[in-house]
């Protein structure tokens, strides 16, 4: 299943580039580096993130989240850490592999210090990914339902596949800095190419720690009105 899935991702790169060698100033083989990442950064998501997240909607919905609030521990991190789907780690070992093949079809291959800041970069872009799944999460004790809100979410997600270059005007000062799929996979692919500017990078690190402040503050909001509400 994680193969099929892995060559479906690709497929529509493939399409897009067999009748042109390059798209906004990529080629197939530096595109298949953004795709890479982007399997390897749903993989992460659906394995570690999203069964924790949305157990907390369920558990909101049902009116058993008070259990967990009343351990002595981090109410964030206890929601965050008790839920993992291992079987989506094939889609970890795809991503990575076909990061590993693409990197073999470029002229000159990646640096050790390359590949050090790209998954580092990729560690902000799952970052900003949980921010957005938090503050997503966190509206569940306001609204009980958010399913739509979260497909949606997924859907916009799904733009990462793509360069972020590829898109222009007000969508990419969205895909960059509002939902920032263009930090989360593009980034880390120019890092690896080479091309990313120190500037760029650490703009990208900014960001997640942004997000990750932002969510945590939407995230006590909620709580705080979920735990007044139900006392």
């Amino acid at each position: 299943m994680a193969v099929f899935w892995l060559a479906w991702t690709v497929v529509p790169l493939r399409v897009v580039f067999d009748t042109r060698v390059g798209v906004a100033g990529w080629t197939y083989d530096q595109s298949l580096l953004v795709v890479g990442f982007f399997v390897t950064l749903k993989g992460l998501l659906d394995t570690f993130v999203e069964p924790n997240l949305r157990s907390v909607v369920e558990q909101v919905r049902m009116g058993t989240l008070d259990f967990t609030l009343l351990k002595p521990v981090d109410a964030q991190l206890m929601i965050s850490t008790t839920k993992t789907m291992p079987a989506k780690l094939f889609h970890v070992v795809g991503g990575v592999g076909l990061l590993f093949y693409a990197s073999g079809q470029l002229p000159q291959p990646p640096s050790i210090g390359s590949v050090i800041w790209a998954f580092l970069l990729l560690s902000s872009g799952l970052a900003c990914i949980y921010s957005l799944w938090l503050a997503v999460v966190s509206l569940a004790f306001f609204f009980v339902r958010i399913d739509n809100l979260s497909y949606v979410l997924e859907s916009v997600l799904d733009a990462g596949r793509w360069p972020v270059d590829l898109y222009r005007g007000g969508l990419r000062f969205v895909f960059t800095f509002v939902v920032p799929v263009g930090l989360m996979t593009t980034y880390p692919s120019l890092a690896l190419l080479g091309n990313l500017s120190a500037g760029d990078g650490m703009l990208s690190i900014v960001v997640s720690f942004v997000f990750l402040f932002l969510s945590r503050q939407i995230w006590e909001f909620a709580l705080a009105r979920y735990s007044s509400a139900s006392s």
